[in-house]
């Protein structure tokens, strides 16, 4: 009977520790799946953000280079304006020759480089870095275009231009409206600079047909900043215009009122014509 008690004894100690053993083993695979499922999400993660990580740097470095392409065009673009400006009534043909093959040679090799280190690349995202040097460059184009037919280079024009530096298996650089719109209002500075220079040349109807030129891209731009997204930057550029319009007019304007005084009395052979307000002339 003692040992048939002691087996039943047994017998039922078995049967307790049986389902608390299959929870600590069921415990025990919960717990170790929930740590694999964390080391996987840890490792993908980390994954995650070291491949973030590569694109930003990627992206970092490429837009010091494209920055560095934009300080050369912005560069000798200038080269080019500065050239345009040697002109006068004598060397007008060979100057803009001249200026016409640096712009070109801009574009060849400045212009082309930029080019090749957006090509693959979003654009809109690198503007910021390159907008300068394509202003720039829209400025230098832009001038020399007017020198020589008296026209304005429009966007469709120049974008044709640059269609041949893309590779045509990527999309083809095309110049931003707004980047072609500020290189615009920065043009009519330098237009500034060449009509007071062409009225001290004594070129007066050249700088008339200026202020004629800078007047008409003032009032064009003057009803479409209204409508722009980001009017900020050209807020201040049209006060800038502004001020251009109004030198060239009151240089015009001096130098007729001048003509309009003296040019009736160096022109005058009688020598009883009235001088300088005494009625009946001066006694020789």
């Amino acid at each position: 009977m003692k040992c048939s008690s002691a087996i039943q004894k047994i017998f039922l100690m078995a049967s307790d520790s049986k389902p608390q053993r299959l929870r600590q083993w069921a415990s025990f695979q919960s717990s170790a799946a929930k740590k694999a499922r964390t080391m996987t999400t840890q490792s993908s993660l980390k994954d995650a953000f070291s491949s973030y990580a590569d694109d930003l740097n990627h992206l970092n470095d490429k837009r010091e280079k494209v920055v560095k392409a934009s300080r050369d065009i912005t560069a000798n673009s200038k080269k080019v304006i500065f050239q345009v400006h040697r002109i006068s009534k004598s060397n007008k043909e060979e100057v803009l020759e001249k200026a016409h093959k640096d712009l070109a040679a801009v574009v060849d090799q400045y212009v082309a480089k930029l080019v090749k280190e957006l090509r693959g690349s979003d654009f809109w995202k690198l503007r910021r870095a390159y907008s300068p040097g394509i202003q720039e460059y829209v400025e230098a184009a832009t001038l020399c275009r007017f020198c020589k037919s008296g026209t304005l280079l429009n966007l469709e024009e120049m974008n044709a231009s640059l269609s041949s530096l893309s590779d045509p298996s990527h999309k083809p650089l095309q110049i931003n409206i707004l980047d072609y719109i500020l290189g615009l209002a920065d043009l009519t500075g330098e237009l500034m600079r060449l009509a007071i220079g062409r009225i001290s040349d004594d070129e007066l109807e050249y700088a008339q047909k200026i202020c004629t030129f800078v007047r008409e891209i003032h009032r064009e731009l003057t009803l479409l900043v209204p409508r722009m997204d980001e009017p900020y930057d050209m807020k201040t550029k049209m006060e800038t215009m502004l001020q251009s319009v109004m030198k060239i007019e009151n240089a015009c304007f001096g130098v007729h009122v001048r003509k309009s005084e003296y040019n009736p009395l160096l022109g005058s052979g009688d020598p009883s014509y009235p001088l300088m307000g005494v009625a009946g002339g001066i006694d020789l």
